[in-house]
């Protein structure tokens, strides 16, 4: 049995909107041997993970898995594995349930799919399902897997265990994390610690542990300086013990007997008990205590020893919002057990785990445990008397074993007052303060106490989960202080997703929210854009620049181009958007990762909408589209159509619905937008610079798309007139869709249409414009591409009617032979009707443009669809016509040449998308550099 992929979704995806793995698993001959038909191996399984029995499966009860394993003759590995990894992960104490396991279409294959916490701690999880599945089966059913010897499954679970701890979060961080999606409030993982983003762009906190963003850097200094915090506290009244900070043992021993014994040793930065020795009565000991203590810094703290119970207060925001009774890791004799049988009793409690995997720690024999069984004059062997109790630890942390009683209901008010002043004298808005006194009831004024620490980053495990008492809600409060009722924390989110114009729609829909004053973050497939200046370059449409967006503390309105690859990569980068839009559907990369037809293609698509939030905006006009509103949980759904007359839409304005309709009018034809009775005349489509007065029908469709994304998003309606109006297709606004160069004696028109849809947009608009002179094309089609499909664009092309085509590849094969593609176009251009004679193939994409450009005459059209785009256009403003100075030689671009483009709305102009171009001192003319 063999994994041949792993994949991780680290957002809502095509099994879950919530965060998976999955392995494409090959059973290989297990493919024959269900769980039942093979001896002993549901026996031994269920040795290891007896817990199994809680698994429900399909039963929706506990036990349903154990059926599903004996009854007839089982089940299959690829569904074992499923429940092996989820009840792995649920063993370090992840909180993970979800799984499935399907066919992959292939005998034998399957997709196993899970739920995780952290991903690396769930890829590990199915790893050790792997080696004890191959442990457990016959070496015939193994196949080529190799198996060790040496095989323990408690060491490899609880070195599993131990990795976990490393990599989820801890107990308060996954608190903190629970306590934001109670309150919808949105978050991000920043690192693979404890550091966490809650909120989205310019409203966003951070946390790291429980040190929150508003958390004052004086306040952590001050309270890890423990000598400082004692002087501050004591400066305002507060009971604190007399301490003497030393450096050496001589002095920790005349500090001790200038205090009195007994004394306590700590050391001076460290924390969670590490290094701190209590009720120190002689010279001997104090030496002993300062050696261990100085394993954690060079000075140590000598201090009076204050008679009591340790107790945990937390203070957020100045008030007290929980107190935790710390008892140190004890046992209890029975008069038969020796010490060391009843602490393997103690850590048998299914409570106690490695690390803070569990609610409580395991206790271990180590130095302070020894230091006290000596002082006591015991030994690991010996035996208490019955119900004798024995203290291995002399501090409560939970960390090294203590156990926790919540006591928050009995604080006395004067004890509440004196932490809620402590805290607030060291200016932590989160703060632990550790009180020493016999009775927490009681007015520390009457019985005593005193205040040994005060704790920057306290743990909240005590608290969320009391050995003994009720937990409380502890991260509630903290989120609270960060955001307030009614604070925002979710910038608007628009989705735009389709096969064709999700570029063009999306830079269409930034503008005319940049024009409505917002601060937009933008991805595309050329890069990241923040405010208009392009941050990141590259195919930028996935999760990962989702979040570099979501991360930017500027965004105030997000705008997220999302391609279908990165959905099938890894998901969505963020749970859920205000707006998902939809263009359309159509054939463009089947047959690629598992997706064959339009319906599956959709069905990835149409994961925006189904975490759209506020509204779906789907295309009227696309039946696969149409369809994805019965998948939304949206409050609204919103259609645009260029059909007036389409019965759906239609029928849906009459009810009140949101929509947008093209329709034909006296001058021409009209955006024309309807809600909830109202019907408003938005714009005439000639007067938007990127629909070439209203030919180039795709551009008029993406307006529509934009201006209805838009207005569900709040946007006036003038502001979308205005951004309509001012937006063009300039390689500026929109590089490599659509760009149109009219500076030399013929037109050119470049595009980036690599599928029979973008290409048949383009050859429409062609047959609509008004050509002088011939019209010429330069295609190709990607070599990923299925042959039909490149069939398909050869004949969109032929449609054209073109007076000369020339055929080219893309610099990448993708596993083509080198031309392959220019032939099986041309093949299909032949047996579409078109001459033999009006057919050239140049493979080199710079030497076919070249040859266009060269050919071109006066009143020309040319229309030029390119792979590499930044480099056609340079090389377009670069030619010299053969009626002027020759610039251009074998497709080389002379630095030489002075450029002529006007260009529009300068505020995304974006210099890096071409590179070498630079501005000249008028800042309205282009000038290209050299390119070699």
């Amino acid at each position: 049995m063999d994994i041949i992929e792993r994949r991780v979704f680290r957002g809502p995806n095509q099994y879950a909107h919530f965060k998976v793995i999955r392995l494409t698993l090959d059973l290989g001959p297990l493919e024959d041997y269900p769980s039942a038909s093979i001896p002993g191996f549901n026996d031994k399984l269920l040795e290891w993970l007896p817990s199994l029995d809680e698994h429900g499966c399909s039963y929706g009860e506990p036990g349903g898995f154990i059926r599903r394993l004996k009854e007839d003759e089982g089940t299959w590995m690829g569904h074992i594995l499923e429940h092996m990894a989820i009840e792995l992960q649920a063993l370090t104490g992840a909180d993970v349930t979800f799984g499935k396991t399907r066919g992959t279409g292939l005998s034998g294959q399957y997709h196993v799919v899970y739920s995780y916490e952290e991903e690396r701690v769930g890829i590990a999880a199915a790893d050790l399902a792997m080696e004890m599945i191959h442990h457990a089966i016959p070496e015939e059913l193994r196949g080529h897997a190799k198996v060790r010897d040496d095989f323990n499954f408690e060491e490899e679970l609880n070195d599993l265990i131990t990795y976990a701890q490393r990599r989820q979060f801890g107990p308060s961080t996954a608190s903190l994390v629970r306590a934001a999606e109670e309150r919808d409030i949105p978050w991000l993982r920043l690192n693979d610690y404890s550091l966490v983003q809650f909120g989205h762009g310019k409203y966003q906190k951070r946390i790291q542990a429980t040190v929150t963003s508003e958390t004052r850097h004086i306040a952590v200094e001050i309270a890890s300086d423990k000598e400082e915090t004692n002087d501050l506290l004591s400066a305002i009244g507060a009971p604190v013990p007399k301490q003497k900070l030393v450096q050496s043992t001589r002095r920790a021993i005349q500090a001790a007997e200038a205090l009195g014994y007994p004394v306590v040793i700590k050391p001076y930065n460290a924390n969670h008990g590490r290094g701190v020795s209590l009720d120190l009565t002689t010279k001997e000991e104090v030496a002993a205590a300062v050696e261990k203590a100085k394993e954690h810094g060079r000075s140590v703290l000598v201090e009076q020893m204050i008679t009591g119970f340790d107790h945990r207060m937390l203070v957020v925001n100045g008030e007290l919002i929980a107190v935790s009774k710390r008892v140190p890791g004890h046992v209890v004799g029975d008069g038969k057990k020796t010490i060391t049988e009843l602490v393997d009793q103690v850590n048998e409690d299914p409570r106690r785990g490695v690390g803070h995997e569990k609610v409580l720690t395991r206790i271990e024999i180590d130095y302070q445990a020894k230091r006290l069984l000596e002082a006591a004059e015991y030994t690991e062997t010996t035996v208490l008397n019955e119900g004798e109790v024995f203290y291995l630890r002399s501090t409560g942390n939970l960390s090294t074993g203590g156990t926790a009683i919540d006591l928050t209901d009995v604080v006395h008010p004067d004890n509440r007052e004196m932490a809620q002043r402590a805290a607030r004298a060291i200016g932590l808005d989160v703060a632990g303060v550790d009180f020493i006194t016999p009775d927490i009831t009681r007015s520390y004024r009457e019985i005593g106490g005193a205040i040994c620490e005060v704790n920057a980053a306290p743990g909240f495990r005590m608290h969320v989960a009391p050995t003994e008492g009720t937990p409380r809600d502890v991260a509630g409060p903290v989120m609270d202080m960060l955001f307030p009722q009614d604070t925002p924390t979710r910038i608007p989110i628009a989705a735009v997703t389709g096969t064709n114009g999700k570029t063009t729609t999306a830079r269409m829909l930034a503008h005319i929210l940049k024009m409505s004053g917002s601060t937009v973050g933008l991805t595309t497939t050329d890069g990241v854009y923040v405010d208009g200046q392009r941050t990141a370059s590259g195919d930028m449409t996935g999760p990962y620049s989702a979040q570099m967006v979501l991360r930017d503390p500027k965004v105030d309105t997000a705008v997220l181009e999302t391609a279908r690859g990165g959905l099938l990569r890894s998901g969505l980068g963020y749970s859920s958007c205000d707006v998902g839009c939809v263009l359309n559907i159509a054939s463009d990369h089947l047959g690629l990762k598992g997706i064959e037809t339009l319906e599956q293609l959709a069905e990835i698509k149409r994961i925006i909408v189904e975490v759209a939030r506020d509204c779906a905006v789907l295309n009227a006009d696309d039946i696969n589209c149409l369809k994805m509103a019965a998948h939304t949980d949206a409050e609204r759904i919103a259609y645009f159509t260029m059909d007036p007359t389409n019965p759906l839409v239609r029928q849906h304005i009459e009810a009140g619905g949101l929509a947008i309709v093209l329709e034909q009018g006296i001058k021409g034809q009209m955006i024309t937008l309807y809600d909830d009775g109202l019907d408003l005349h938005l714009l005439w489509t000639h007067l938007i610079p990127a629909t070439m007065e209203g030919k180039a029908l795709h551009n008029v469709q993406n307006a529509l798309a934009a201006a209805l994304t838009a207005y569900a998003m709040g946007t006036k309606v003038d502001n979308i007139r205005q951004g309509l109006r001012t937006f063009d297709t300039s390689f500026f606004q929109v590089p490599g869709r659509m760009n149109v160069y009219d500076e030399h004696p013929f037109k050119v028109i470049l595009d980036y249409g690599h599928n029979p849809a973008a290409i048949q947009a383009m050859v429409s608009l062609c047959t609509r414009l008004d050509v002088e002179g011939r019209r010429i094309c330069v295609v190709s089609a990607p070599g990923d591409r299925r042959d039909e499909d490149i069939r398909d664009i050869a004949r969109q092309i032929a449609q054209g009617n073109f007076d000369q085509i020339i055929v080219r590849r893309d610099d990448s094969r993708r596993g083509r032979a080198d031309k392959e593609v220019p032939q099986i176009i041309e093949d299909e251009l032949l047996a579409n009707g078109v001459d033999a004679y009006s057919i050239k193939i140049i493979i080199d994409e710079q030497e076919a443009v070249d040859e266009a450009l060269q050919m071109a005459q006066r009143g020309d059209l040319v229309l030029i669809f390119g792979d590499a785009t930044t480099r056609c256009w340079k090389q377009i403003i670069s030619f010299k016509p053969d009626d002027g100075a020759t610039s251009q030689t074998n497709g080389k671009i002379d630095s030489s040449v002075s450029l002529g483009t006007e260009f529009s709305s300068p505020q995304l102009l974006d210099l890096p998308s071409l590179e070498g171009l630079i501005i000249d001192e008028r800042g309205a003319r282009l000038a290209a550099e050299e390119s070699d």
